[in-house]
């Protein structure tokens, strides 16, 4: 089994890059979903946020996710707070679904803030989806209905550039079309599947 490591910025097509890897046969854990598996309704992770900052809940009783990121934008106390609750719940989630895989699988753990949580070191190759900034810019504002301030503010918030690509194995440039992305993940796969097997 190879354990990798995904991570990029916001914008940066991380998404993109996960879903052709699944393609080729990645086993994908990815880490935006575990986060709202673990606090969805009826879970404990979610009781232990209504705990945390109150009445956060839709008229349903799902988590009201844009009331909880108004709470947290900001406020690294808050922060910190919710992501005690979540981080833990889901490393645990991950680690499940990473045991089930099949021998020789390549286990992709798609984490939008790994180099923020400094989990680099916990994998055999991290695989950073790299973009310059304004490409990050231009697919918010295009693609998210961010403003350009919106989305300076949401990349600014995150690791920077140079950060992610210090603890980088692999870089993948996606800052050109679908077809040059293809043909990255092309040229990348037999090196994945060579390591896990």
């Amino acid at each position: 089994m190879l354990r990798v490591g995904l991570t990029g910025g916001i914008g940066s097509g991380k998404s993109s890059v996960s879903s052709r890897l699944a393609a080729r046969g990645a086993v994908v854990i990815d880490s935006d979903l575990l986060a709202r598996e673990v606090v969805a309704r009826g879970t404990d992770g979610l009781a232990e946020v209504v705990e945390a900052f109150g009445d956060v809940l839709t008229p349903e009783g799902e988590l009201d996710r844009p009331a909880v990121g108004r709470i947290v934008f900001g406020d690294e106390v808050a922060r910190r707070k919710l992501e005690a609750i979540i981080h833990p719940r889901v490393r645990a989630r991950a680690a499940e679904i990473e045991a089930a895989a099949p021998a020789g699988s390549v286990v992709v753990h798609d984490i939008p803030l790994l180099v923020e949580t400094g989990q680099g070191d916990k994998f055999e190759l991290v695989l950073v989806v790299d973009v310059p900034q304004e490409i990050q810019v231009e697919r918010l504002t295009r693609d998210r209905g961010m403003t350009e301030e919106e989305a300076k503010a949401r990349i600014a918030s995150q690791a920077t550039r140079e950060q992610r690509l210090a603890v980088a194995d692999l870089v993948v440039d996606n800052s050109g079309g679908i077809a040059e992305l293809d043909a990255r993940i092309d040229e990348l796969w037999p090196t994945l599947a060579e390591r896990a097997g």
